[in-house]
């Protein structure tokens, strides 16, 4: 029997400030941003499936996500994009094959939205 389970836990996220990526990321999502911080870096947000965990203790400029290493989910690609460009967020595509978009977080991080 294999220890290791075929589960996803969670995906970290390295942030400079776990104070203000807390607020940003619980504004993008409409989560509530009341929640511990642990250790005094680290927040998991209250997601639907697995953890997304922010930390800053492994922030550092070289540690930023070039590349999404997981998607936000979203029914409604067109509407998700609207959202993201209301909160003034940095969009660095438009929406690609009517599937997709990415974007950055205040880090510079790159993540992506998909229907």
């Amino acid at each position: 029997m294999n220890p290791i389970s075929n589960k996803i836990g969670g995906a970290f996220i390295p942030v400079s400030n776990i104070e203000n990526a807390r607020d940003w990321y619980c504004d993008i999502l409409g989560l509530p941003a009341d929640g511990d911080i642990f250790f005094g870096h680290i927040y998991v947000l209250p997601m639907e499936g697995p953890d997304v965990v922010l930390d800053c203790k492994i922030f550092s400029p070289e540690n930023i996500y070039k590349v999404p290493a997981f998607q936000f989910r979203t029914e409604d690609i067109y509407q998700a994009y609207e959202f993201m460009q209301a909160k003034n967020v940095q969009l660095t595509t438009g929406i690609e094959s009517g599937q997709w978009f990415n974007f950055k977080d205040p880090d510079g991080n790159l993540l992506m939205v998909c229907k």
